[in-house]
């Protein structure tokens, strides 16, 4: 009978207890509501093996299960110490819903020996008034090389300067040597049509012809009278040409019929008007002046009017 009533005695001490648990302990929402300090779990990097420009995450549980802290407010970014900086801050949601807050750190120095570092703690504040704490978590760098190298076979402190691969040049040689080649037979083709335009349009061109001319008198050694581009021999050579161009013969009263054939020589009109009336004068009055023409001057307007109306 007493061993009965002992039982009954512990059972009802066993349901008072559980009834009375949910009392004791303060739920996340009443922390929150009263601004304490939360341990919120969290998921830390591995400890150990870091090198220069590792990437390590630290992840911080904000809602759970029954467990929801709110909106956190991250840390700001940027370098947190010497050794590490603080790249970017996410959230994550796991397969089974939780919610994560995922911080992102970067190894961006190293020391010369193995040292131990440790990522900073926090301070987070949540939007429902509840502060996390998240302590620090100590792990350990490495160099990115030994201070001191191992001198032994290929491992030296120094290596010599790798030569560049030789490229092979002889295929470039011959393009080059072709392409000059072709840069020599152009400029070639080009100076020999050139010539032979200007000899086609010396024989062809009535001015030109008489420009030719008038240079071989001037260059003609006489050894009296008038110089060559003054004598009656140019006179008539200019003349002939006039008449040519005009296809009969030119006379001062007559000129409207050779700008007509000829209308690239209108901008020399009043040259050739004054070109008649001294050739009238020159031939057909009995005591001429004698004042010296620019024969060779308007020759050559006439030769450069009619090699541009060509081109």
């Amino acid at each position: 009978m007493r061993a009965n009533g002992s039982s009954r005695r512990l059972r009802f001490a066993l349901v008072l207890a559980i009834s009375l648990m949910p009392a004791m302990m303060p739920s996340t929402s009443s922390a929150a509501a009263s601004g304490a300090a939360l341990q919120p779990t969290v998921q830390e990097p591995r400890a150990f093996g870091y090198l220069l420009g590792d990437v390590l995450t630290q992840r911080i549980l904000l809602k759970g299960d029954g467990y929801d802290i709110g909106t956190v407010t991250p840390p700001s970014l940027g370098r947190t110490d010497s050794w590490l900086e603080r790249r970017r801050v996410r959230s994550e949601t796991d397969a089974d819903g939780r919610r994560w807050m995922a911080i992102d750190y970067q190894v961006v120095n190293v020391p010369t020996t193995l040292t131990q570092v440790a990522l900073p703690a926090l301070s987070l504040t949540s939007s429902s008034g509840a502060t996390l704490q998240v302590g620090e978590w100590p792990l350990s760098i490495g160099p990115a090389t030994p201070a001191n190298p191992f001198n032994v076979g290929d491992l030296q402190a120094l290596r010599p300067d790798r030569q560049a691969p030789a490229v092979p040049t002889a295929p470039l040689r011959r393009q080059a040597g072709f392409a000059l080649g072709l840069l020599m037979l152009t400029l070639l083709s080009w100076a020999g049509w050139w010539f032979w335009r200007n000899a086609r349009e010396s024989a062809r061109l009535p001015f030109a012809r008489a420009w030719r001319e008038l240079r071989r008198m001037q260059r003609k050694p006489r050894a009296s009278g008038p110089p060559g581009d003054a004598s009656a021999e140019a006179w008539l050579c200019l003349h002939r040409a006039v008449n040519e161009t005009a296809g009969h013969v030119v006379h001062v009263g007559a000129l409207s019929g050779l700008f007509v054939r000829a209308p690239y020589l209108q901008p020399l009109r009043a040259q050739l008007e004054q070109f008649y009336r001294q050739s009238a004068e020159r031939f057909f009055t009995p005591a001429p002046t004698g004042d010296a023409y620019p024969l060779r001057t308007l020759c050559e307007a006439l030769y450069r009017a009619e090699r541009r109306h060509q081109r």
